[in-house]
């Protein structure tokens, strides 16, 4: 598929809203505060910004400018019904960027909506369950071989064309359909649960599906975090991996403009993402080791952490388009079935390439 390029960026606002098309008693009906986060997505025209390096910074510059009024104000003096969908819809009214292809609401940790332009809603909501597992068809020696247990999240998502309506899915049908799993699963073996006899990330996804797509027909992708860095999606045919890591790293951008702070040495404290779509091992029950990917990342990833980015061999220059290119070319060969990486140089705020099937954003 052909390589896409997205620039992403985060901006949090404070506000109170009433939610007053809900059904009687619903809790977000009365008066109530959120800590949101926006989140945009676009396709940029290569000269929008003043440079090559900038488009990220006045993507977030844009962004946060059109959630200023609804920083410490009342959602309902600016929007009559301020549902996460609306919200979305409101900001898109007001961001004039050009490839703007998603915004996202998020109005806790743990729930919110991505909008695209055709009215196409994509709600999620996070839980979270305690249980041990262990792996019995790993390698001899391999770590997920013993018996250990993690603090697993899953992560539900629905996808609906909403044709103008206010509200999805809510989030409160999310949590009713998930309570009687995580009774099954919190505080269990997953390994004695029947088909979970090898519940690795991917395994787990499915049979999550399989029990929630008959209850829930806008169900479109189960999200299995096994590790805070790593996990899996699942949306009834295919799997998608990502492992993530961090690095600290230096640059000057030789582009920026005499004057500009960009075009001193300064440093981000980096989040990357390695996408990875593959088929399913019947034997293994998984489709990439993690372990796998952090190492055939890691000679990569030693040139990156602790370095200056500018003095890379063969990397035209350090923005976030630029380095993401680099990576690619450096690292396909040895992950085959990699097909999409994120890069945040400050939180929520960076870039994504991708060429395959993008499947969803993954929340911070």
């Amino acid at each position: 598929m052909n390589e896409r390029l997205y620039v992403v960026a985060a901006a949090p606002f404070e506000a109170a809203r009433r939610v007053e098309i809900l059904p009687a008693g619903h809790r977000a009906r009365r008066l109530h505060g959120h800590g949101f986060l926006a989140r945009v997505r676009a396709e940029l025209p290569p000269d929008w910004a003043p440079f090559p390096g900038a488009e990220t910074d006045l993507l977030a510059e844009r962004l946060r400018e059109a959630v200023a009024p609804l920083d410490y104000a009342l959602l309902n003096d600016h929007l009559p019904t301020p549902t996460d969908e609306n919200l979305a819809r409101w900001l898109r009214a007001r961001l004039a960027v050009p490839g703007l292809e998603r915004i996202g609401i998020q109005s806790t940790r743990d729930q919110g909506v991505d909008l695209d332009g055709e009215e196409h809603a994509h709600i999620w909501r996070r839980f979270r369950f305690e249980a041990a597992h262990q792996l019995p068809n790993v390698p001899a020696g391999h770590p997920c071989g013993r018996m250990h247990g993690h603090g697993f999240e899953v992560i539900l998502h629905a996808d609906q064309d909403l044709q103008g309506r206010d509200l999805g899915v809510d989030f409160d049908r999310l949590g009713e359909l998930w309570a009687p799993l995580h009774a099954t699963l919190h505080h269990a073996c997953l390994n004695d649960l029947p088909g979970l006899d090898n519940p690795t990330s991917e395994r787990l996804a499915a049979w999550l599906w399989q029990r929630l797509k008959p209850a829930l027909s806008p169900l479109s992708w189960v999200t299995v975090y096994e590790t805070a860095t790593a996990g899996c999606h699942y949306d009834g045919r295919h799997y998608r991996i990502w492992k993530e890591q961090t690095f600290e790293s230096a640059l000057c951008l030789r582009q920026a403009p005499t004057g500009d702070s960009r075009r001193r040495l300064h440093g981000h404290s980096y989040r990357i993402r390695l996408h990875l779509t593959a088929p399913l091992d019947e034997v293994l029950g998984w489709t990439v080791d993690y372990g796998e990917v952090k190492a055939r990342f890691e000679s990569i990833y030693r040139e990156l952490d602790h370095h200056r980015l500018d003095r890379l061999v063969g990397l035209e220059d350090a923005d976030p388009a630029n380095l993401l290119r680099w990576i690619k070319a450096t690292l396909t060969e040895r992950l085959p079935s990699l097909d999409r990486i994120d890069l945040e140089q400050t939180p929520g705020c960076g870039a994504m390439l991708c060429w395959g099937d993008e499947g969803p954003a993954l929340p911070g």
